[in-house]
């Protein structure tokens, strides 16, 4: 089966008890064995799959294991959200309307971690935050050939610092990190399952919105964002302030997870061989540039405007947009 450009495996079969499966083969080198050996403990994806079963999250089951082995067998849900609503584009709302009152309720049901969850010990801090910004410079400006002048390389710097800044004094709880229509399933029992959340860790509220809401695979008009924001909104219990607030959050979000995004297409595209994510480079960039558009206006971040619209007629003198 197709696995993206993870290291990782996966094979479709059937059980004798006449059930799909998906039998998860991770190599040696794989970054979650190597990280469950350096702190001992189990597999990422086994404890947060657990983590989230118990919160009521759907999660495939789990048929058997030999994590020493990297070997997971578990339940094949069937379809991804983008695949659904691609073959019936007519029940997308009723699928994304479901997705973010699953993941209000995710986020109310692990409002309280346990403080030995794996997820406790690592974070959206500044580090990762600021590596981030610099990866979209590294990959999405300076690998495409340009270099930035004195004066666009300080307004980057700025519009990082303040985005930073911004987004660590956000509160923090549990988030996905990729929850976007290829992460998620539409099972037959009208469930939005949650896969690929082994790196799950804590971050501020709107980041899995941003991910699902200004994903880079799907295009929304700004009616069908607003009126999913109220539905988690309502589902979180928000008063009037912090729905507010929430819109300024997904905004500010935005702006730093796709940059990241932007650039990890051509890193993609330089480092792997592949090239299949460079399409979504422009769409990706122009979600920034909305965004930025709709934040109140800052010094920080005029400077970062420019090279936003900048990175976008390259791309698009490219062909990197879909076709």
């Amino acid at each position: 089966m197709a696995g993206g450009l993870s290291s990782r495996q996966f094979f479709g079969f059937v059980r004798a008890s006449g059930e799909r499966a998906i039998a998860m083969w991770l190599p040696e080198d794989a970054p979650e064995r190597e990280l469950s050996r350096r702190l001992d403990r189990r597999l990422p994806f086994l404890e947060i799959r657990e983590l989230l079963e118990q919160a009521g999250v759907r999660v495939p089951r789990l048929f058997g294991a030999r994590p020493e082995r990297g070997l997971l067998v578990v339940e094949d849900l069937g379809e991804t959200l983008a695949e659904r609503c691609e073959r019936t584009p007519g029940e997308r709302a009723a699928w994304y309307q479901r997705a973010v009152q699953e993941l209000a309720a995710a986020q109310l049901a692990l409002a309280e971690l346990p403080p030995d969850c794996i997820v406790c010990t690592r974070a959206f801090d500044r580090e990762l935050l600021t590596w981030e910004l610099e990866h979209f410079r590294e990959w999405g400006v300076e690998a495409l050939g340009v270099t930035l002048t004195a004066a666009q390389r300080a307004a980057f710097e700025a519009a990082t610092r303040l985005l930073v800044s911004e987004i660590l004094e956000l509160p923090r709880g549990f988030v996905h990190r990729d929850y976007q229509s290829r992460n998620l399933l539409a099972t037959d029992e009208a469930r939005v399952a949650w896969i690929d959340f082994q790196d799950a860790l804590l971050g501020p509220r709107a980041y899995d919105l941003v991910a699902l809401l200004r994903d880079s695979y799907q295009s929304f008009d700004e009616t069908f964002v607003e009126e999913r924001l109220g539905e988690f909104a309502t589902a979180r219990g928000l008063s009037a302030a912090d729905a507010s607030a929430l819109c300024m959050e997904l905004e500010l979000i935005t702006v730093q997870r796709k940059l990241k995004d932007a650039g990890r297409f051509v890193f993609f595209e330089r480092t792997r061989g592949d090239p299949s994510y460079l399409r979504f480079f422009v769409p990706t960039l122009e979600l920034v540039q909305a965004a930025l558009s709709r934040l109140p206006a800052r010094p920080e971040l005029q400077g970062l405007a420019g090279i936003v619209t900048q990175q976008i007629e390259i791309g698009r003198s490219r062909g990197m947009l879909p076709t």
